[in-house]
């Protein structure tokens, strides 16, 4: 009797999300294959000449409805069934969006015209599209979009230099909806072609073991030596996070194997949930993907995607250099333990997977030897990864077909939260070009600084991390890279530089209290405080708030100089985080007293900044080098005697 209520309840209130779980997939599955579609030029063998932006409305075709059927309204409730109201809204974006897609070569004439046929289905877009993106992030990012097109249509009250052009509404829903500076503009179109790839990759490396390969490798490199629990974390979420697209996600996806691990060898909860936090938002940093920022830093600053990797190589190296430095020092300080032998995998069960490295190897030599599109090359190495998984497998697993093809459906459901960010921040864009904002924006923030590089870095870092709490990556970059970045690039920052800084502090707010994501992930984890968590985040990751200030001065840290300069610039930078990071950690080859630990933090700040960096730089790296070199031998001798004393009758 109650089964058939909850049927009839069911029925009248929606359809169950099982019944609906084929139309997903198939939605799902379309943008990837479309993705795929697009990136393998098919649409010209087919004989269809098609706009870029007829293709981008395409991939929002599916995504939009797949939203509304998988997200519920309310985050927080777990749904058994979809309302009719959601599938009525599935069903209104997939027509509005089928009608911008194909009327496109007509509408996009018309736009200035404001006929009813642009502006309504535009109208219907944005206001769907907003409440998608409410379901899938929250409010942050969705409230702040909201300010932007209030700005738009109401720009001419505001005072002084943010005064802007009001804009006509129905023009602005036609303009946002069709324009190539609106909706399907530039980010969506990253989002649609790169992404998608680099996000099929990683899909398939962890359906086909390549995830489990890399935390087995990390574990057999790193788990024989002290601390070797909290070096694996770095090393595994560092390498997955590389190709993850998410701080948290990766958090998620690693930290339910190594935080265990770690507070089992006997780290404090809080300290476990930390090092996990930021070695998964440095995963965002690290090239080959960068939480898919890369890609679209590349596009705003009109230079090839493999000099966004090589300009983000040595600040990422520098970052994970002082995460391990100082996993090394707290396990020295608190007597850890190496790993159990007996929980490290063998090394000839292991080496079978070598070939997840290969598809990597395929990826680099076509990016950068053979000058392929990203999407091109991601597709090349997706497809090396599968024939090696299905010929070789992983300790014994080989993937079936049905996982192979499922991965599609599963690529799809994984960036539905991306193209929506992406094509929100489409509107921000828009705005910022139809409204004269970006100009205007910029020359208030020079002119709030003074004309000071120094002040104006301060002043954007600090606009950066609260802008960017609680905003996921590609949206915290897109923002700042529109608002923040013009402005260092006016004092004089080289731009290579500027949005390099303002990506590095965006997803500082991943770390640092009070709205730390990837931190409070870690912490329910790990079962520790989140503010505690938080706190020691920001102490773990303390190079990344440095770091960006260095290269923004002296660019040799991103490899723009002569190779001498570059050279010595990197030795002393690696100087510098160690003996920051043992200042921090209150540990060298012993304890340090308060005395040493002042000293060689101000030896290793010295040592950091590049000779290039100010008049007057090179003799304070010098001091700083040669200050720190003296202090790390003092303290080998010191530790030696002390041992020695201890040992004698």
């Amino acid at each position: 009797m109650s089964q058939r209520a909850d049927t009839t309840r069911m029925g009248r209130h929606g359809v169950s999300v099982a019944a609906l779980k084929p139309v997903a997939d198939i939605l799902a599955a379309g943008i990837v294959l479309l993705a795929i579609g697009w990136a393998l030029s098919l649409q010209r063998q087919l004989g269809l000449n098609l706009y870029p932006q007829q293709f981008f409305a395409g991939i929002m075709f599916f995504t939009l409805p797949l939203a509304f059927l998988t997200l519920p309204a309310r985050r927080e409730v777990l749904r058994n069934h979809v309302p009719w109201h959601d599938i009525f809204l599935a069903l209104v974006a997939m027509g509005a969006l089928g009608f911008v897609a194909v009327g496109y070569p007509d509408l996009v004439l018309m736009i200035f015209a404001r006929p009813p046929e642009i502006w309504v289905p535009g109208a219907i877009i944005i206001v769907l599209l907003l409440e998608a993106l409410r379901r899938a992030t929250g409010w942050a990012l969705v409230l702040i979009i909201l300010a932007f097109l209030l700005y738009a249509l109401f720009g001419d009250v505001f005072p002084g230099r943010l005064q802007g052009r009001a804009q006509n509404w129905q023009l602005l829903a036609g303009y946002m909806a069709v324009d190539s500076n609106g909706i399907l503009g530039l980010p969506i179109s990253v989002a649609s072609t790169v992404v998608i790839a680099f996000i099929l990759f990683g899909v398939l490396l962890g359906i086909t073991g390549g995830s489990q390969f890399f935390t087995d490798a990390a574990m057999i490199a790193m788990g024989r030596f002290r601390g070797g629990s909290m070096k694996i974390a770095v090393l595994a979420s560092g390498l997955f996070g590389s190709i993850s697209g998410s701080a948290v996600a990766n958090v998620v996806g690693t930290g339910v194997v190594t935080i265990p691990m770690i507070k089992r060898d006997g780290y404090p909860a809080h300290k476990a949930a930390a090092i996990e936090a930021v070695s998964s938002t440095g995963g965002q940093l690290m090239p080959p993907v960068m939480g898919a920022s890369a890609f679209l830093m590349a596009e705003f600053l009109a230079i090839p995607y493999s000099q966004i990797v090589l300009a983000a190589l040595v600040p990422a190296c520098l970052y994970y250099i002082a995460l391990f430095i100082q996993a090394d020092l707290e396990a020295a300080r608190l007597g850890i333990r190496p790993v159990p032998k007996s929980e490290i995998p063998k090394g000839r069960d292991v080496i079978v997977g070598i070939h997840f490295a290969a598809a990597f190897g395929v990826l680099i030599y076509l990016l950068f030897w053979q000058r392929y599109q990203p999407e091109r090359a991601a597709l090349w190495s997706v497809l090396a990864l599968c024939a090696t998984a299905l010929l070789i497998g992983y300790r014994g697993k080989r993937p079936s077909l049905a996982n192979l093809f499922f991965s599609i459906a599963r690529t799809g459901h994984s960036v539905v939260e991306i193209l929506l960010i992406s094509a929100a921040s489409g509107i921000v864009i828009g705005v910022l070009n139809i409204t004269g904002l970006s100009f205007n924006l910029t020359y208030l923030l020079v002119q709030i600084g003074g004309g000071s590089a120094i002040l104006l870095l301060g002043l954007s870092a600090i606009v950066c991390i609260i802008l960017g709490m609680g905003l996921p990556t590609l949206g915290v970059y897109v923002l700042l890279a529109a608002l923040v970045a013009p402005a260092l690039v006016e004092v004089g920052i080289e731009p290579i530089a500027a949005h390099l800084y303002v990506l590095y502090f965006g997803m500082m707010s991943m770390i640092t209290p009070p709205i730390a994501l990837a931190a409070f992930a870690a912490a329910s984890l790990a079962k520790a405080p989140a503010m505690a968590t938080g706190w020691a985040a920001m102490r773990f990751g303390w190079s990344a708030y440095v770091i960006p200030i260095l290269f923004a001065f002296s660019p040799t840290l991103i490899l723009i100089g002569t190779p001498s300069d570059i050279v010595f610039a990197v030795i002393t930078a690696v100087l510098g985080v160690w003996l920051v990071s043992s200042a921090l950690a209150g540990y060298f080859t012993r304890l340090l007293s308060r005395g040493k630990r002042i000293a060689f933090g101000t030896a290793g700040l010295m040592a950091l900044v590049p000779a290039m960096a100010f008049e007057g730089a090179l003799l304070t790296d010098v001091v700083g080098v040669v200050a720190g070199l003296l202090l790390m031998i003092s303290e080998v001798i010191g530790a030696r005697r002390a041992a020695s004393s201890e040992v004698a009758p």
